[in-house]
């Protein structure tokens, strides 16, 4: 392993700075997102690995979309965590949504740690077929 992070006995009683007691850090990150678009939609990907249903905010907002969840990273009742890389991490995204898609109309779904969004088109922005009349 070439990981260069050691792992040590942490005292407990560590202090910053300013004298004030060390609080667990709020890591916000960036989550992997696959987008596919057709004619009729388009359809995101999230990763959000360890965010439940109720720790998962999905909010349309003047022409934004955005995604914010926190994962929760169960330990053993029985088992102390000497080394945490990220201790809860939380997940942000935000998108811009153009006024061809009917936001109103939204999917969302979450699977095995999986987000996934379909955003309609509105019917007027679908392209449709235009008959030709002849004479």
């Amino acid at each position: 392993m070439s990981d260069n992070t050691q792992v040590t006995q942490r005292d407990d009683s560590a202090v910053t700075r300013n004298g004030a007691r060390e609080q667990e850090r709020r890591v916000t990150l960036t989550p992997p997102v696959d987008i596919v678009e057709d004619s009729k939609a388009v359809t995101l990907w999230a990763d959000l690995p360890g965010v439940s249903k109720d720790k998962l905010d999905v909010r349309v907002h003047d022409g934004s979309l955005t995604i914010e969840g926190e994962s929760a990273v169960p330990a053993p009742a029985n088992v102390r965590l000497s080394h945490a890389e990220v201790r809860a991490p939380f997940f942000a995204r935000r998108f811009t949504i153009s006024d061809d898609f009917d936001t109103s109309k939204i999917e969302a779904n979450l699977k095995d740690g999986v987000l996934k969004l379909v955003i309609p088109r509105r019917e007027q922005a679908q392209p449709r077929r235009i008959d030709v009349k002849l004479g």
